[in-house]
């Protein structure tokens, strides 16, 4: 299956890339889409089918899959990725705020809502017998 976005894509919607990050985004482009595809099939509903249907829908996608990438390309891969850091001396306090703990490929809630897979549920639990 085709990824959702290119690297064209990629570097127009986000930034042009070193070598390394080409190398790695190629990588990642179908891996993400997948992901995207299986995240649909979860809450039943086909990704492609969708894109068929509606051209705007495939710029969603296309958007979606660009902010996924970029995203985990901007994660170090050879220290911690920590978004917040700091340190004391003499109390011996180190604290960091890591942007992504597990590392990898994540996807955002609001990613999801953005693409129709995750919508508002409601509901009322009975805590009481009748």
């Amino acid at each position: 299956m085709e990824p959702f976005a290119t690297l064209d894509d990629l570097a127009k919607l986000w930034r042009p890339m070193t070598p390394e990050e080409r190398e790695r985004a190629e990588e990642l482009l179908p891996v993400v889409s997948n992901r995207l595809r299986l995240e649909a099939q979860r809450v039943g509903k086909d990704i492609d089918q969708m894109i068929e249907q509606n051209e705007a829908y495939k710029d969603v996608v296309k958007s979606v899959t660009v902010d996924i990438v970029a995203r985990t390309l901007m994660t170090p891969t050879d220290k911690e990725p920590m978004t917040q850091f700091s340190q004391s001396a003499l109390g011996y306090s180190v604290q960091g705020t890591f942007l992504n703990p597990g590392g990898g490929i994540f996807i955002k809630r609001d990613e999801l809502k953005a693409l129709g897979l995750r919508t508002q549920r409601y509901g009322v639990m009975e805590i009481y017998e009748y």
